[in-house]
């Protein structure tokens, strides 16, 4: 019988679960599959989870939260699940099943609630970037991380590209010079467009509910890239410039913007939309020896000082754990690896500070400094 009952307020707080807690509980040495509860069904990805975990013997669904019983249902008919693993209160589900990680699938502005409940369990979190909608919420959910010792996670599709972790290498291992510029597209037509599933549609078009519109949905990644390759700096200004040009879809939030993050020797240009006219999400960085664009998932064009022109090539596979956001999850949980990078909470917070700052620069035609914020 699904379980569904009168929804508790929200509450999120990021945390990691003790050293003891995760030890005690570690799939890996238990030699059993992570068992995770997923909470929210609103976000879009939740679907492509479902698809990939189902299929997986290392991970095992033991409870799904989501107050709108009939989007549950459609999801439960939709992938044969279960319909006891239904909950509509996370409180309930997290206090019944007890599992040893969270997956979080709501609206970003939920983020902040959900992560203090799991905090309240020490339970550890992953969620769908970007990490939270304002600065407050995004030091909020690291403060309760923080107090309970547990892992929060963000997920991006870019952190499994293996041309970004190609790219990386080349500016970790010096071989383009000192980092000057970097240039990052992501985008597409739009999420109307390509037809997301309405109670997606629905929460990414709310500024409250998503922060802004493409600035938040597309900024974060190039956000999040260019504060890996600045191993965790924050830049000193922030400026952007957000339009609607096609304020008859998206009448409440912006469909196009423009960021620029400056630091003391380098300079970023974040292009986010939900105009073009194909998806895209790549990078082009540019050394004081040499510069490396990246070309899709998987291959990179790259040209250092002497040759003539650019070289394409495949970038290295990813190894396990750093190959998908799963085999991620369950390292982490299992302590085979600490967080960090593209995923890790820290870095998030400072993506979210870039975002926040953005949001009000293209608010008051105001070059924003980070410091001051």
């Amino acid at each position: 019988m699904c379980k569904f009952i009168g929804l508790v307020a929200p509450v999120f707080v990021a945390i990691t679960l003790p050293a003891i807690t995760i030890a005690e509980s570690s799939p890996q040495s238990a030699g059993k599959p992570l068992r995770v509860a997923v909470v929210g069904l609103v976000h879009g990805h939740v679907a492509g989870f479902l698809r990939t975990a189902l299929k997986r013997s290392d991970i095992q669904i033991v409870g799904i939260a989501e107050p709108d019983q009939q989007l549950a249902h459609r999801y439960t008919n939709e992938f044969t699940l279960d319909s006891q693993l239904l909950y509509s209160d996370v409180e309930q589900m997290l206090t019944t099943v007890q599992p040893q990680a969270v997956l979080v699938y709501t609206d970003t502005r939920d983020h902040r609630r959900i992560v203090e409940a799991a905090a309240r369990h020490r339970i550890p979190v992953m969620m769908e970037k970007p990490l939270a909608v304002s600065v407050e919420d995004a030091l909020t959910i690291k403060r309760a991380a923080d107090a309970a010792h547990i892992p929060v996670l963000v997920n991006y599709e870019t952190t499994w590209y293996p041309s970004n972790t190609a790219v990386y290498n080349l500016v970790r291992d010096g071989a383009l010079g000192d980092v000057r510029k970097v240039v990052v597209h992501d985008g597409h037509k739009g999420p109307k467009e390509i037809g997301v599933p309405p109670e997606f549609l629905s929460w990414l078009t709310d500024p409250s509910r998503n922060g802004a519109g493409a600035l938040f949905d597309f900024g974060c990644y190039g956000a999040d890239l260019m504060t890996w390759l600045m191993q965790g700096a924050a830049p000193i200004t922030v400026t952007a410039v957000t339009q609607q040009l096609k304020a008859e879809i998206y009448p409440h939030v912006d469909d196009e913007a423009t960021v620029i993050l400056t630091y003391a020797k380098a300079q970023a240009i974040l292009q986010a939309s939900w105009n073009w006219p194909f998806d895209r999400k790549d990078m082009e960085v540019y050394g004081e020896t040499g510069e490396a664009i990246t070309v899709r998932r998987d291959d990179l064009r790259v040209r250092r000082n002497g040759d003539n022109q650019e070289q394409q090539q495949s970038a290295p596979a990813l190894t396990p754990p750093y190959n998908d956001s799963i085999a991620y999850l369950i390292a982490v949980v299992s302590q085979e690896i600490q967080p960090s990078g593209l995923s890790a909470l820290d870095t998030n917070v400072t993506v979210v500070r870039i975002l926040d700052a953005a949001r009000e620069s293209a608010r008051t035609g105001r070059t924003i400094r980070i410091a001051d914020r």
